[in-house]
């Protein structure tokens, strides 16, 4: 459901279809829902393309650029692997640089890998990763996040980053491939020591809420642990229950700081600043609920997957960027937005590539804590909680 919060702000549930009339989009087409999977689409594949991929010996996954931008790409990667698969075409399939491992968790790659690959290289990633990677390679795919259109088809909307990439794809190689929506692969869990340590010290307990701090633009996106701890309180004190808040930061430089606030009547708050996403995909899972800034420690939340196959409710909160295409798609990935946001979703536009003047309605403060509480709430109870 999309409601009007208090205060003004406005919530988007994760689990809404959009239709393709309110929002601006791109034809995509095709209607994929009247095309078999593996079917030639009624559009002109990309030739060159299809060439060198069917002629690869090895997939090369590199990306070194953002957290969040890499994990909405992922879908790309997907895309590619779906079509190869679909052709029958054998490559080896790795993936470099600093979100290997995390690449590895979607359970994507799964093709063994070859000692010496016959035939070409193709390089899937962002610019910086192709640059490193991509000097010898027959193709290179350069998943950038500004590229792919919002895309409509079946009388709906594909506004969020992971559909478009896919369905961008999707059109350049010609067939109907299996994906649909969500398209975003998601992350498994596993056994972590710290994550055991946090549950040994009682900290993952049934009202345990995982808040998001760390942020790449803190003038703009910034909603302070204090205004985390508040909300917190809030819905705490009508949950009638004990809160454990644990702060997620960034990586500081200096590696892993547990640090804890002076206990509060309702609310124990743990500031935990470095830990490596890998570890955070293990401990989110075990939270109840996940608030977060528009950043890609919010997305990994959102994308990490319990060992039951089971995922809390994750609240991004979106000042200024378009709250329908920086998300992942998954049903439990919500959003809070202001006006601004809705409207930068609604015309698929961007604050920063459309030059639009800043707004009064931009700052993280047009979110007091009693209203998110509220929104909070309301999913807990959807959960029966």
């Amino acid at each position: 459901m999309t409601a009007v919060a208090p205060a003004g702000i406005r919530f988007h549930h994760g689990s809404l279809v959009i239709p393709a009339g309110a929002v601006h989009t791109t034809p995509l087409g095709y209607d994929r829902d009247s095309v078999p999977i593996g079917a030639p689409l009624p559009l002109a594949a990309s030739a060159e393309l299809v060439h060198r991929l069917s002629g690869c010996g090895e997939i090369v996954v590199a990306f070194e650029g953002k957290l969040g931008d890499t994990l909405l790409a992922l879908s790309g990667v997907r895309a590619v692997l779906d079509w190869l698969r679909l052709r029958s075409v054998r490559v080896a399939v790795r993936a470099v640089g600093p979100y290997a491992g995390l690449i590895a968790r979607t359970g994507l790659i799964t093709q063994p890998q070859a000692t010496a690959p016959s035939g070409w290289r193709a390089v899937i990633g962002d610019r910086t990763g192709i640059e490193a990677h991509g000097s010898e390679a027959a193709v290179s795919l350069v998943l950038d996040p500004a590229a792919p259109l919002c895309w409509s088809s079946d009388g709906r909307a594909h506004p969020d980053l992971p559909a478009r990439h896919y369905l961008a794809l999707e059109r350049r190689l010609g067939i109907r491939l299996p994906g649909t929506a969500p398209f975003a692969p998601t992350l498994a869990t596993g056994p972590n020591k710290l994550v055991e340590e946090l549950r040994s010290a009682g900290w993952l307990g049934d009202l345990t809420i995982a808040a998001i701090t760390a942020t790449s633009w803190p003038e703009r996106k910034d909603y302070t642990a204090q205004r985390y701890i508040a909300l917190a309180e809030h819905i705490a004190e009508a949950q009638q229950a004990q809160a454990r808040l644990l702060l997620i930061g960034g990586n500081p430089g200096d590696g892993l700081r547990i640090t804890a606030e002076a206990p509060r009547r309702h609310v124990q708050a743990l500031h935990i600043d470095g830990m490596p996403a890998d570890g955070l995909v293990d401990l989110f899972p075990h939270c109840l609920l996940i608030v977060g800034n528009d950043t890609g420690l919010t997305h990994l939340a959102a994308m990490a997957r319990g060992r039951y196959g089971s995922s809390p409710p994750a609240i991004g909160l979106y000042a200024r960027h378009s709250h329908g295409k920086w998300r992942t798609g998954l049903p439990h990935h919500h959003a809070v937005a202001t006006n601004l946001s809705d409207r930068m979703h609604q015309g698929d536009l961007c604050p920063v590539r459309d030059a639009i003047a800043p707004d009064t309605d931009m700052h993280m403060d047009a979110f007091p804590p009693a209203a998110l509480a509220q929104v909070g709430l309301e999913l807990l109870n959807e959960m029966g909680r």
